[in-house]
């Protein structure tokens, strides 16, 4: 059975401004098959978050189509989730009430609400935390209350823009396993843009390098890893080191 294409992006381009143009991206393809994880990655300022921004309707596109299930990208929707690396969330709100906010929004019924946002708040291990507010949190808390936001409304699509940029380099470790440890679980389909090659190889079924700007796909790298015994066995096999060495090699390459 040939994958059923969820997000497309054809010939996409983004110019900004008028006098003093920049263009930054030209030419932008892309397809991504429901359920599947994809990685962007490409040296800074080539666009890759532009690209993320358009396909959440928080941008046009100057030129070519963002399309969702055959349909035009217009603006924001429930279908698509978006997790920013500052987490957004409101600081007048705790971490319950941040959880529930789209539910609410959504008019989900109240024991769904209840029912859905405590088992979230199990799954990411902030039991006891329930009413504490952002700022009595770290930023590893606060990631997962911003990922349990997202997934908690069960989005079909999943944009992550450098979702753990700011975490120290072990909370990061952590927050990568439970985003792969969430997506395993719903099989949503999940776009994210990242400057960490080994974070990309690690949790992606598939990695596209972009070019400088302005920024387009220039090559594309298969993911194929056995998961099941963990982040150590992963991480120190053949196959893990063979990949992330070809997209690093690649991603070198435009930089330079």
């Amino acid at each position: 059975m040939v994958p059923a294409v969820k997000i497309c992006v054809e010939a996409v381009s983004k110019t900004f401004g008028t006098k003093d143009a920049v263009t930054a991206l030209a030419g932008v393809d892309l397809a991504v098959n429901a359920g599947e994880f994809v990685s962007i990655v490409g040296p800074s300022g080539c666009g890759k978050s532009t690209l993320l921004y358009m396909l959440g309707g928080f941008l046009p596109p100057s030129g070519g189509k963002l399309l969702v299930d055959g349909n035009a990208v217009r603006k924001p929707g429930v279908d698509r989730g978006i997790v920013f690396q500052e987490y957004a969330l409101f600081p007048w709100l705790t971490v319950y009430e941040n959880i529930a906010y789209g539910l609410r929004m959504l008019k989900r019924p109240p024991e769904q609400i209840k029912a859905t946002v405590q088992r979230y708040i199990d799954v990411i291990g902030l039991a006891g935390f329930e009413q504490r507010f952002p700022r009595e949190l770290s930023g590893g808390m606060k990631q997962r209350v911003a990922l349990a936001r997202t997934f908690v409304y069960e989005p079909e699509i999943l944009l992550l823009d450098e979702p753990f940029g700011a975490l120290d380099a072990q909370t990061r470790e952590i927050m990568q396993d439970e985003l792969l440890r969430l997506w395993q679980s719903s099989r949503m389909t999940v776009l994210m843009v990242t400057h960490d090659v080994n974070e990309a190889v690690y949790l992606s079924d598939r990695v596209c390098v972009m070019s400088k700007r302005p920024g387009r796909i220039v090559e594309e790298f298969k993911v194929v890893l056995d998961r099941k015994p963990g982040r150590e066995a992963l991480v120190l096999s053949e196959a893990y080191t063979s990949i992330r060495n070809a997209v690093w090699l690649s991603v070198r390459h435009q930089v330079l």
